[in-house]
């Protein structure tokens, strides 16, 4: 028997077929995701004339466990966190949280970065780079006999 709209909001909880595709999509997926305990590391790329400027959030991350890695024009980005929280309350533990999580991000740029050159500071939660451009090659025109 098909159910009409009244049957619908007659009884707002019980689960309608119609909805179960649409609602996760639309407005329960970022939630579930923040649930599940994903973590995002959001970047600021800004490219000067002479070099790239990356800002990553990486809260709750020690410095000692960033890594920051360049291969010619791709740089890589990889942090692990870890957390413990305990609420005790008159020596019985009321609620226990604990954190574990790892994120990597690798991009691209348009130019190779010079390494020997770089720069990279960690500050309330938030890893700076300044990752200056390498020179052109010149190229050498081969005179052919």
């Amino acid at each position: 028997m098909a159910r009409t709209m009244l049957d619908v909001f007659s009884q707002p909880f019980r689960r309608e077929p119609l909805f179960d595709d649409a609602l996760p999509s639309l407005f329960m997926r970022p939630l579930l995701r923040a649930m599940d305990g994903e973590w995002r590391m959001p970047l600021d790329v800004t490219e000067e004339d002479d070099a790239y400027l990356i800002a990553a959030e990486i809260p709750g991350a020690r410095r000692d466990d960033i890594k920051v890695t360049v291969d010619g024009n791709v740089v890589g980005i990889s942090a692990e966190s870890e957390s413990r929280e305990e609420v005790k309350e008159e020596g019985r533990c009321v609620r226990s949280e604990r954190y574990h999580g790892a994120i990597s991000r690798r991009i691209a740029l348009d130019h190779d970065v010079d390494q020997s050159k770089a720069e990279a500071h960690y500050a309330d939660g938030v890893l700076s780079l300044k990752l200056p451009k390498k020179a052109a090659s010149s190229s050498t025109r081969i005179r052919i006999s």
